[in-house]
């Protein structure tokens, strides 16, 4: 299932966009506003495209506000003038603005038409999107051909092999690959920090490479194991609340369920790629601490001795019995004397 935020293209800049094609407007810069994109502001070209870039965008490009820019090359085609796409989302703006303008990436390609777009760009700093950057970009896109569907299905079985020795099995996963999370699923996230939910379930659309929200639920350690499908892998968090020496805590369970091979070897190759991406935008954009991340294969694993077990591992400490430390070496037998008359 497919999620967006919901945010949509106002009228004045789906009428403004379709006056373009005439080659009078070089750049514009897109913000969300009032839960529509509006049209900030535009310019238009004063030299080539690759004279204009840097001077025309750069600009545009605020150190804590994430934004849209549309830029416009000089190529032509059928459909009309090729445009750059740059989604703008600074590390120092806020996260409900960065995960909103992600969330909404796909809606703004679909209404303007990808046919429209030369190529897109993601940047978090001013060397991602400059005219050196979107150069790299280009460079990388025009990179070798890929490897043939048998030598590429191979490759993605190695990586995604699996160690058969015991419960704490690991996948190898790829280079992470961060998808953008939709605007529902993050509110739910969100929810679940603050506690007002103890589980979030979350897939990937594979089509639209994009995180959803699958499913939320108040439940407890009991109920943890029917929520694992048995067809597709899933990303889960659940707040596991138990008492532990006798004090009562919260604490939260990533929990990475992969069925073996019974789904396809992208799904496999996409969750095991975005896992740590994820990961990081829960820790270190969400603030959520988790305590145990645990990968298994279906829902069964998770019983309540197993969760607990790993939330507090039971400490392997031998005790040695104290040795009375031995007396110099060479002195000969102990010999026991008689006290004298004296004293």
């Amino acid at each position: 299932m497919s999620h967006q935020t919901g945010i949509q293209v106002d009228d004045d800049l789906r009428k403004f966009f379709a006056t373009c094609n005439d080659g009078h407007v070089r750049v514009m810069k897109i913000i969300i506003e009032d839960e529509q994109m509006k049209l900030k502001t535009s310019d238009s070209p004063s030299s080539d495209w690759e004279s204009d870039y840097d001077a025309k965008i750069l600009p545009l490009l605020e150190p804590k506000q994430p934004c849209y820019i549309l830029y416009r090359l000089d190529v032509k085609t059928e459909y009309g003038y090729k445009w750059v796409f740059i989604s703008w989302s600074p590390d120092h703006s806020h996260v409900r603005q960065k995960m909103l303008y992600a969330g909404t990436r796909a809606t703004i390609k679909r209404e303007f038409g990808d046919n429209h777009f030369q190529e897109e760009i993601f940047g978090t700093a001013i060397e991602d999107v400059n005219l050196k950057g979107y150069k790299k970009s280009m460079q990388a896109k025009n990179a070798p051909a890929p490897l043939t569907a048998s030598e590429e299905e191979l490759k993605i079985i190695k990586q995604t092999e699996v160690k058969t020795d015991g419960v704490d099995t690991k996948h190898v996963t790829l280079p992470g690959i961060a998808f953008p999370i939709s605007e529902d699923a993050i509110q739910k996230l969100l929810d679940f920090s603050q506690g007002t939910i103890s589980y979030v379930q979350l897939s990937i659309d594979v089509v639209n490479e994009q995180i959803n929200l699958e499913e939320i639920d108040n439940i407890d350690i009991g109920s943890l194991r029917s929520k694992v499908p048995s067809d597709h892998p899933r990303y889960h968090l659940f707040n596991y609340k138990h008492k532990h020496n006798g004090e009562y805590m919260e604490r939260i369970v990533f929990i990475y369920s992969m069925p073996g091979y019974s789904c396809s070897i992208k799904e496999r190759m996409l969750y095991s790629s975005c896992k740590a991406p994820f990961l990081s935008v829960m820790e270190d954009q969400l603030k959520m601490d988790i305590e145990k991340k645990l990968e298994i294969d279906k829902g069964s694993e998770l019983t309540e001795e197993y969760v607990y077990s790993e939330v507090h591992p039971k400490q392997n400490i031998v005790k040695q019995a104290f040795a009375k430390p031995k007396g110099p070496g060479g002195r000969g037998p102990r010999r026991i004397t008689k006290p004298s008359a004296d004293s």
